[in-house]
């Protein structure tokens, strides 16, 4: 645990060096592209010149984001996907490359006008940091996957300054652990990235939102109204997402040039539209603060959701976190600006705007906690709490109607991996062997002789017996294996002289975990149990299989109180029915 907090330590250092670097690299290539200048710190596209130089820009980016990704294939799209593939099922063991391929790209596809944010590239780049960290020092698997998610966490606090949010996603999409041993470095590498956040980019909120109160429960029903419409806006986000890159996977061009064309298409929209250009913290500043006409908010909100579609859809490398807040805090705003017309309503168009972004990104991503969280550390905004909580958990309720998949997971269901999405308490664990073990055990004496034992197998049928003294102790073990290895006994020899007497057993208050492990590294199907070296029970593959079931049991519905209603007969129509 010292170990992995250390090196979380470490990490959380070298995510928010990394954040630093990429955000003002970010800065400088969009100032030299579009402005023409040197500066470090992100622009506005509010005022841009529109002009044919915007799609040259945009598509010589995507030609060089096309050169890295055929040198680094993983760093295509906005890369969570792949990080959670790499923990589910390569041992958490992500390529170097991949540290430097993934915000180099980014850098170029956002500092050319892609419509993304940094934080999906600096979470991968973290995670791609803390992977790589756990290959070098000598860690197992599970921990080498806290390493990389503290390299993810320390990637999004350090962007955002937000610690308690970036612990939140790496549990709900990355670790897929909840335990002391996963919290502490996660929490340990949040915390000091955010301090890094605080010394580079200052410790105030990211966003601004004015004053505004919530009038508790007379207020409630709207934002649960926001909250359903926010789910089916995520729905119609993640859904024309999935549909646009299959429609890029059918084009019958390499795929060095997918980059290109949708740089090309989001290009187009951004000569009509440059607020849809880049990261976006700014627009989404100012539909937060009410800067926006109402026409303005629509057609941002349109422009913004077609061209992140095309861009992520094309394999640009790039962010998913500052398009969705930016796309569903338009959409909020617009239906804010509609609330203000009810009799007697006074909603602020800024609060609904914060309150859908929380909610639809919780509902696109499944990550509902991480939503909630996110919004509040981004804004401060305590008042927004209630109206979070409740909008998002009704958005989540209707995306996970609506569609199975999120835009986190789409990806690798289409690859054939399915990735957990609950998580319950292991009964496993939670299981002493005395709980399910056999305790009216067929045994053999140690007196017996082979030919006894042999017609034991035959009529019984076990596969395995425990051999006991006349005291009651066991001495050892006979399985069937053990008899066909045997090639020169005969029936009169003694049981003793084939048995296995290194016996491998558990007691009644070891874990159902413990014994299933020791099943596993011995490679044995049945484990005596025994309590002061007498036996008395044995556990077995199948009592192993007896816990889980009874967690499954808990499942079913029970006879309660009330009488469950039954299902009305069918209508009688006049024409009997003949028994069978």
């Amino acid at each position: 645990m010292l170990l992995l907090c250390g090196l979380a330590a470490l990490i959380g250092v070298v995510g928010g060096a990394a954040a630093y670097v990429l955000v003002h690299l970010i800065a400088l290539l969009t100032t030299l592209m579009f402005f023409h200048r040197v500066g470090w710190t992100l622009p506005s596209f509010t005022h841009l010149h529109r002009s044919p130089w915007i799609v040259v820009v945009a598509v010589t980016g995507g030609l060089l984001v096309g050169l890295i990704a055929k040198w680094a294939p993983i760093i295509r799209g906005h890369g969570i996907p792949e990080a959670m593939e790499a923990v589910l099922t390569k041992q958490s063991r992500i390529a170097p490359r991949t540290a430097i391929a993934k915000p180099a790209s980014a850098a170029i596809a956002i500092g050319t006008g892609g419509p993304f944010g940094a934080e999906g590239p600096i979470i991968v780049t973290g995670g791609a940091i803390g992977s790589l960290l756990g290959q070098v020092i000598p860690v197992s698997p599970s921990e080498r996957k806290i390493l990389l998610a503290c390299g993810a966490a320390a990637g999004m606090a350090a962007t955002f300054g937000a610690p308690l949010a970036a612990v939140v996603l790496a549990v709900e999409l990355l670790i897929f652990e909840f335990s002391a041993r996963a919290l502490l470095p996660l929490v340990v590498s949040a915390s000091v990235a955010s301090g890094m956040h605080s010394l580079f980019f200052g410790p105030g909120p990211l966003f601004s939102v004015p004053a505004h109160n919530f009038a508790g429960l007379s207020q409630l029903p709207f934002y649960a109204a926001l909250g359903l419409a926010c789910g089916a806006l995520a729905v119609v986000i993640n859904k024309g997402l999935f549909a646009i890159e299959s429609g890029f996977r059918r084009l019958p061009v390499n795929q060095f040039w997918l980059p290109a064309i949708g740089a090309l298409g989001f290009a187009c929209i951004g000569v009509a539209v440059p607020r849809s250009l880049g990261v976006g913290y700014d627009q989404i500043g100012d539909v937060l603060n009410g800067r926006l006409a109402v026409g303005a908010l629509a057609v941002l909100a349109i422009a913004k959701l077609a061209s992140w579609w095309i861009a992520l859809a094309s394999g640009t490398s790039g962010g998913t976190l500052a398009p969705l807040l930016l796309i569903s805090g338009s959409f909020g705003a617009l239906l804010g600006h509609l609330a203000q017309s009810i009799p007697g309503a006074h909603f602020s168009p800024g609060a609904f705007a914060l309150v859908a972004m929380a909610a639809t990104f919780g509902a696109s991503t499944r990550a509902m906690f991480t939503s909630i969280i996110f919004l509040f550390e981004l804004t401060r905004d305590y008042n927004s709490i209630l109206p979070l909580m409740l909008a998002t958990a009704l958005a989540v309720l209707v995306a996970s109607l609506l569609t199975h998949e999120s835009i986190m997971t789409e990806k690798l269901t289409r690859r054939g991996l399915r990735v957990p999405s609950d998580y319950h308490v292991d009964v496993l664990r939670t299981t002493e062997v005395g709980a399910v073990m056999t305790t009216d055990v067929e045994t053999v004496q140690s007196d017996s002789v082979v030919a006894e034992v042999a017609k034991r197998f035959q009529v019984k049928g076990h596969s395995a017996f425990p051999v006991v003294d006349g005291d009651g102790r066991c001495v050892g073990m006979i399985s069937r294996a053990d008899m066909l290895d045997e090639g020169t006994w005969n029936d009169d020899r003694a049981i003793t002289s084939v048995m296995a007497s290194d016996v491998v057993s558990v007691r009644p208050t070891d874990t159902v975990s413990d014994a299933l492990e020791r099943m596993l590294q011995e490679d044995v199907e049945h484990l005596p149990v025994i309590v002061d070296h007498r036996l008395v029970g044995i556990c077995t593959r199948t009592d192993v299989m007896r816990a889980r079931s009874a967690q499954f049991a808990h499942e079913q519905a029970e006879a309660g109180w009330l009488p469950r209603r039954r299902p009305p007969p069918p209508p009688r129509t006049g024409v009997s029915t003949p028994r069978i």
